[in-house]
């Protein structure tokens, strides 16, 4: 375990630079016992250097309450200087130790299914290739949950699909655009003749992605937009279900096009032609400003950016 008794000398005026290491981790999992964990000492003593903390620095930093901590706002506005440094320092070390040995390390990151399917298979095949001894561990998430990971510090970088809402200290880098097309089995090969308007087509069976999704609220709204209520027939966890629920004629829906380019080859699920159109949206990377990157996650951002580039 280790030791850090000694932060909490009575005779220490100045603040002690380990503190902020041990607020820092407070900050991130805001929970004494996860951030003793992480520190490899006890909650006590973590307790301890908190109080320290705010002794020295005249203000209350953490809201105690039945629910847990939460940091207050000269709390928040010290975490975000302090997280900063400290992934600065981390990557500064980072890059003494490796030298010109090859890239090595973890990544965390949450994704979406679409993302996944979009981008993220191909890029992490590039990536590997080329940084052997990087590491990913990834998580399948709803947009929601991929960007509330990431504002509380669970993972280092999220791939998902816009609209999104984020935090200020979250940034944003779009790195493809698609558009969803409106689609149908051979069972429906009569609504492919003609162009129609949605209220036309709102009285057949949909297929879509369950609620409490981005993807379900933008069909929701699109269809408000143009007089219709969205009453999907079937709701799927997963994009990847999309197609072949509509390839075996359990209704109609809207699907990213490079999702079901191979079926549209194959002519097992075919263009339903309409009159309203979705906008254009696009596959993101999203990581936290506020705390900076390792040498390994920069490494990644900037091959994502420089395809995006291309």
């Amino acid at each position: 375990m280790l030791d850090i008794s000694y932060l909490y000398e009575d005779n220490a005026m100045d603040v002690n630079y380990e503190y902020y290491k041990v607020f820092y981790y407070v900050g991130k999992y805001q929970n004494i016992t996860k951030a003793a964990q992480a520190l490899g000492s006890s909650q006590p003593n973590v307790t301890r250097v908190l109080k320290l903390l705010e002794s020295a620095l005249g203000c209350k930093l953490l809201l105690r309450s039945n629910k847990g901590i939460s940091l207050t706002e000269k709390g928040e506005l010290l975490y975000e200087r302090v997280s900063a440094a400290f992934f600065q320092i981390q990557a500064a070390e980072d890059e003494l130790n490796c030298g010109g040995k090859l890239v090595e390390g973890t990544i965390i990151l949450g994704t979406t299914e679409t993302a996944l399917h979009l981008i993220l298979f191909e890029k992490l095949k590039e990536f590997k290739r080329d940084n052997p001894k990087v590491r990913f561990k990834i998580y399948n998430y709803s947009t929601k949950d991929a960007v509330s990971e990431l504002m509380r510090g669970a993972i280092d970088m999220s791939i998902v699909t816009s609209p999104f809402h984020v935090g200020r200290h979250i940034r944003s880098e779009k790195l493809l655009e698609f558009r969803d097309v409106l689609i149908c089995g051979n069972a429906y090969l009569d609504l492919t003749r003609r162009k129609r308007h949605l209220t036309e087509l709102a009285g057949y069976p949909w297929v879509c992605l369950g609620k409490n999704t981005v993807t379900y609220d933008m069909t929701s709204d699109f269809f408000l937009k143009n007089g219709v209520v969205l009453k999907p027939d079937i709701e799927v966890a997963t994009s990847d279900l999309m197609v072949p629920m509509i390839q075996n004629n359990l209704g109609i829906g809207y699907v990213p096009e490079q999702l079901a380019q191979q079926e549209l080859d194959a002519g097992s699920v075919h263009l339903v032609p309409a009159y309203e159109e979705m906008e254009a949206r696009a596959v993101c990377v999203l990581y936290d400003a506020k705390r900076g990157q390792g040498r390994c996650e920069k490494t990644f951002l900037e091959f994502l950016l420089s395809f995006s580039a291309k």
